[in-house]
């Protein structure tokens, strides 16, 4: 029959107490179990960290590139050019014409074109104010007869571009009856007769013609 050999790690020999070998033993255990732990967190560390890093950096969110600043996108206003506007149209480049019918019932009412071209090979700009516009109707001896600026409103501006050579018309109503600048004289109708239109406007004068009044 064998007896079981028990190593004699086991069963400590020496002057002391066993029990004191017993602890001496465990805290050397501990101590390594420490160590070999230690070791291990930190190589887990080692071996972990740069995938903790690569995952945290793409997960991080997606930022906008900064925005340029507004002068680096359009041009100051100042460096914008502009086309250049269009000059005043001298009298020499505006041509006035009045046209009417052949002929008029005396004290009858009929309506008159003023118009108005640009005879310049430039667009140019030019007041057209009622206040500047005048057809007058005199008789064969130049009495004036009748006014389309007497007693009535000569309110309102019209700055307007003339293109070249496109004429620009105004009608002008006329009651068929004489009138005065004061609006004193009661309105007549004209005796029948030769009569001539003259027109204006503002320094501009048009050539008088023939009107008729049966």
């Amino acid at each position: 029959m064998h007896r079981t050999t028990v190593p004699a790690v086991l069963h400590p020999v020496g002057p002391l107490p066993a029990a004191v070998y017993w602890r001496r033993r465990a805290l050397v255990l501990t101590l390594l179990l420490s160590v070999l732990g230690g070791g291990g967190w930190v190589g887990y560390d080692l071996l972990t960290r740069p995938a903790e890093t690569v995952v945290a950096s793409s997960s991080a969110p997606l930022r906008p590139p900064p925005s340029p600043a507004l002068e680096h996108v359009t041009p100051a206003v100042a460096d914008v050019l502009l086309p250049p506007r269009y000059g005043r149209c001298p009298d020499a480049a505006i041509a006035v014409r009045v046209t009417a019918p052949l002929s008029v019932s005396a004290g009858a009412p009929a309506t008159f074109q003023l118009v108005v071209t640009n005879t310049s090979a430039s667009p140019c700009l030019r007041a057209l104010d009622r206040g500047l516009q005048e057809v007058a109707l005199l008789d064969a001896a130049g009495t004036r007869v009748w006014d389309s600026n007497d007693c009535v409103p000569l309110t309102g501006s019209d700055d307007r571009t003339l293109a070249p050579r496109q004429p620009v018309s105004f009608p002008v109503a006329w009651r068929g009856l004489t009138s005065d600048p004061h609006c004193t004289a009661a309105p007549s109708a004209p005796a029948p007769g030769a009569y001539v239109l003259r027109a204006r406007l503002d320094t501009v004068a048009a050539p008088g013609i023939p009107l008729s009044l049966g």
